[in-house]
């Protein structure tokens, strides 16, 4: 800062050397005598309206039209060729103010100020602001220094320096053609032959008055500012009277009947105006508690364009006091978590730096320098106050907008309202928001790199996305312990790194509490060996990749470790297919001789069941097939459960087979889940019963062939048996291949491949829940397919009425037989003995019971075959229609197999238009 500081004013040297030398070559005065013009001349420069009037290009053009309007077209393009260049230079600060002084010049004839026809003091006043033709000057000539006459009531004008006005009251000249003037003015003799006394014009209008009465008031001033002197500059009272004028340590006094102002120099304006930076109210700069902003006190005479530069550099106290209300009041407030108190922190930090900064300006503030001019001044001006605070300002304007836009924010949710800003053009603004979000970020950055290698959570005030409930218990830790808290995720992590966070540390939850292994994590080591500040990483992810290698990396780590742990200590795998064999009939040969075995006790009503018959009976099917051979904890875990028993229930609709699991496989194997797996074996079993039955009715028709050929009468009704038979074992079988085949098998091959190619638990549990819902939908057991699961166990019951019906009439065949094989014998019997073989009475009475038999068998059982024939086929015709529609293509493919002679279309011909329709 102090190299900055000394180049600073080795370049302001430079230029003020440089003017000076242009002051006297314009009036034509040695250089220690243009010193008023000089001085006027840094005024200009430093003047804020004389660089407002004009901007820097219209300035140039106006001066190249007039160097082409006086036929210098060479000198004008020369002019716009030097503007260039002295563009691309740094040295110029205020070239608009240079310009518009060069232009001023340039209004005059050159060959009028040769003949003295233009005075020095006509150039510098011509095309000048109105508030600066307020202040005159006089040039000496070379027997003397020029002195200024009295301030205008708006106040001095400042120098470059930005010191304290040097300028005292030293003597008043008349410029009215004749050579009188006013003897003495505080003990100093003023010659009225002046050689270049001050134009009336340029004098101030309260100067515009006979010399007496000037002299009368100046009497005046010389009072108040012995009054001022020993005051050291306070503000005067208000006294009566037409024109009162003083002047004193703080500058001059002007009074006007009941109305008091004063002037103020700028080195005590900058005074206030440093307590004001620091949020303290200053003497004349405080703050309007009723319009929240700093206020100048209008009642004393500061220039507009100054009073507007020292409200314009008094925000920066206002700021500070917002900021520093902000962080008093959330540093001492615990529940604004860790990320708020970071936050804190880095707004402290900020204003800190601030306040490093007000120090050093007030240390300049006591410097005394300028010893060419031989007077007091302050290098510090309210010019080069707003070029120091031009940063802090944008700095602190930038900390108060997070402060606002922050309010009733923490955690996650206010480090992504930072962040939202950190996309800003502005190179420095992005920079100041980066710092913050640094320190904001870090809580996070410890609290995410605890959870991803230890699986501990310390968040005591809700601040990080993830969350825990402590009322879980171990056996749900998986699906409903941990969870994200959307709220919180900052907008630099996106949701699918929340997602491989929350699952990283609750794999190692799991671990630990469920699985009971305490492996350290890799890299545990390093990672807490971490410097905060590597937070940087989470919200720089464009930049760098290193936060995401590093949520993969452990992410991988930690799932494959669960994933061995699952595959091998608990044999996840093995408890999955005995799943498939058992719940879902996939071991072919257990299932038949299970059914084997007990069709004699399903048979009998559900009420007269009993467990542990069943459980007996499913031990005798382990052990006579394949079944024995499977792990002795896998047999162990398979059991019978019974379901709840309703009227007129049998054993078929209530017996189930049922799979225990504990432990960790029970994360994969839910309650929900073991509910669907009951669903899906019922409505196997209850297939795999229709199955069976229909193999019972045409074992039992073979076998009762040739037994009922000996009653021809019977053949029509054994005829329609065997299609109604051979229609119903049709429709089952492909019924059958389709749930085996095109349902399970396919949907099994799917979920192994996704099993062994999963990388974390979260990934098999959802291919393990697709599976139970493909098969659920695809098996009808969906919402979606409730009316055609109907129908299929309409058909189901009746294939149970027609096995009933052909179970009485083989009955009654039977028996027939019997009776007639047993009416042959007695005949054999008779004709043994000598006896007749049949007499006219015995064959009438035979052939009387065979009509009556027949009569009573045949119609009866035909009526009911048909009504069973009728009924199936219209259900299956309703079946296949609704079935066409389904939204499941695999399903639509069951009416091929199901129609494929085109069998039913004969009976409805427009099914096959719909079935187009619908693919």
């Amino acid at each position: 800062m102090a190299s900055y500081r000394q180049s600073s004013n080795d370049d302001l040297k430079t230029v003020s050397t440089l003017l000076l030398r242009l002051c006297s070559k314009i009036t034509g005065c040695r250089e220690d005598a243009v010193l008023p013009q000089y001085e006027y001349a840094l005024k200009l420069l430093a003047s804020k309206s004389a660089g407002e009037d004009e901007d820097e290009f219209r300035t140039v053009e106006r001066l190249k039209n007039q160097l082409v309007r006086r036929g210098r077209e060479k000198d004008g393009a020369q002019l716009a060729d030097l503007h260039r260049r002295l563009q691309s230079q740094m040295l110029l600060r205020n070239r608009s103010a240079v310009l518009t002084l060069l232009q001023h010049l340039a209004r005059f004839d050159n060959r009028a100020a040769k003949q003295g026809k233009v005075s020095s003091a006509a150039i510098f006043s011509q095309g000048l602001p109105s508030h600066l033709m307020s202040t005159p000057f006089s040039t000496a000539g070379s027997q003397g220094r020029a002195h200024y006459p009295l301030h205008h009531q708006g106040g001095p004008l400042s120098g470059g320096s930005g010191g304290s006005s040097a300028l005292t009251l030293s003597s008043v000249s008349q410029h009215t053609g004749g050579s009188s003037g006013i003897s003495s003015i505080r003990g100093r003799e003023v010659n009225s032959g002046d050689p270049n006394p001050i134009p009336q014009s340029f004098m101030p209008s309260h100067l515009n008055t006979p010399v007496d009465s000037v002299a009368n008031r100046l009497r005046t001033v010389s009072i108040f500012g012995r009054q001022r002197e020993e005051r050291g500059g306070g503000k005067p009272q208000s006294s009566r009277g037409p024109v009162e004028m003083s002047s004193g340590g703080g500058g001059m006094l002007v009074h006007r009947g009941d109305n008091t102002s004063f002037e103020i120099s700028e080195q005590n304006l900058i005074k206030d105006l440093i307590f004001v930076l620091q949020g303290i109210d200053g003497q004349w700069i405080k703050v309007d508690p009723f319009k929240d902003m700093y206020k100048v006190d209008s009642e004393i005479g500061v220039p507009k364009g100054q009073r507007g530069e020292l409200l314009k550099l008094s925000e920066c106290g206002w700021l500070y006091n917002k900021i520093k209300s902000y962080v008093d009041h959330h540093s001492t407030d615990k529940a604004f978590g860790l990320v708020g108190q970071s936050f804190c922190a880095a707004l402290h930090q900020e204003l800190t730096e601030y306040l490093r900064l007000v120090a050093v300006l007030e240390a300049q503030l006591q410097q005394d320098v300028d010893p060419g001019l031989g007077e007091t001044c302050s290098n510090l001006t309210l010019a080069r106050l707003r070029v120091w605070l031009f940063d802090p300002l944008k700095r602190l304007k930038w900390l108060a907008a997070l402060v606002d836009i922050c309010k009733g924010k923490k955690g996650g949710a206010l480090s992504s309202t930072i962040f939202s800003y950190t996309h800003h053009g502005d190179t420095s603004v992005k920079t100041l928001i980066t710092h913050v979000l640094t320190y904001v970020s870090q809580p996070i950055y410890a609290t995410l790199l605890r959870w991803m290698y230890d699986g501990e959570l310390d968040d005591t005030y809700h601040e990080f996305f993830v969350a825990s409930d402590p009322t879980v218990k171990n056996e749900q830790l998986w699906h409903d312990k941990y969870s994200l808290r959307k709220s919180m995720i900052p907008s630099f992590i996106s949701m699918e790194q929340a997602s491989k966070i929350l699952l990283t540390g609750k794999s190692i939850n799991f671990l630990r509490q469920v699985c009971e292994d305490r492996t350290p994590t890799k890299g545990r080591e390093v990672a807490m060996g971490l410097d905060l500040t590597q937070a940087v990483s989470m919200f720089s992810q464009d930049q760098s990749g290193d936060f995401q290698n590093m949520l993969d990396s452990v992410y991988q780590v930690t799932s494959q470790q669960l994933l061995d742990v699952l595959q091998t200590k608990y044999k996840f795998l093995e408890h999955l297919k005995a799943m498939r064999r058992y719940l879902l009939l996939g071991q072919g040969d257990f299932i038949r001789h299970l059914m084997d075995l007990l069709e004699e006790d399903l048979a009998k009503p559900a009420s007269n069941l009993y467990l542990h018959n069943l459980t007996g009976i499913l031990e005798t099917a382990i052990r006579a097939t394949n079944a024995q051979f499977d792990d002795a904890d896998i047999l162990r875990r398979l059991d019978v459960r019974l379901l709840d028993v309703s009227p007129g229930d049998t054993g078929w609709d209530v017996f189930s087979l049922e799979y225990r699991v504990d432990g960790p496989i029970r994360t994969v194997f839910t309650p929900e889940c073991k509910i669907m797996y009951l669903r899906v074996f019922n409505f196997m079993w209850r297939a795999k019963r229709m199955e069976y039955v229909l193999a019972q009715i045409w074992k039992g028709q073979a076998g009762s062939r040739r037994e009922l050929q000996s009653v021809p009468e019977l053949w029509p009704v054994l005829h329609q048996c065997h299609m109604i038979t051979s229609s119903m074992v049709h429709f089952i079988k492909q019924v059958q291949y389709y749930i085996n085949f095109e349902v399970l098998e396919c949907t099994w091959d799917e979920l192994l491949t996704k099993v062994h190619e999963a990388k974390d638990l979260d990934y098999i549990i959802a291919a393990h829940q697709v599976f139970l819902d493909t098969v659920l939908g695809r098996c009808l057991l969906n919402d979606k397919s409730t009316e055609i699961l109907q129908l299929l166990r309409t058909v189901f019951d009746l294939i149970i009425q027609f096995e009933t019906a052909q179970a009485v009439f083989y009955k009654a065949a039977n028996d027939e037989v019997l009776v007639r094989e047993a009416f042959d014998r007695n005949k054999m019997g008779r004709a043994d003995k000598g006896d007749w073989e049949t007499t006219e009475e015995i064959e009438r009475e035979e052939k009387s019971r065979r009509v009556s038999f027949l009569r009573g068998i045949i119609p009866s059982t035909r009526a009911k075959l048909q009504v069973l024939s009728t009924a199936y086929r219209d259900t299956v015709e309703q079946f296949l229609k609704l079935v066409v529609s389904h939204p499941d293509a695999s399903l639509r493919c069951l009416c091929f197999r199901l129609d494929f002679n085109e069998h039913y279309k004969v009976r409805e011909p427009n099914r096959r238009m719909t079935y187009l329709r619908a693919n």
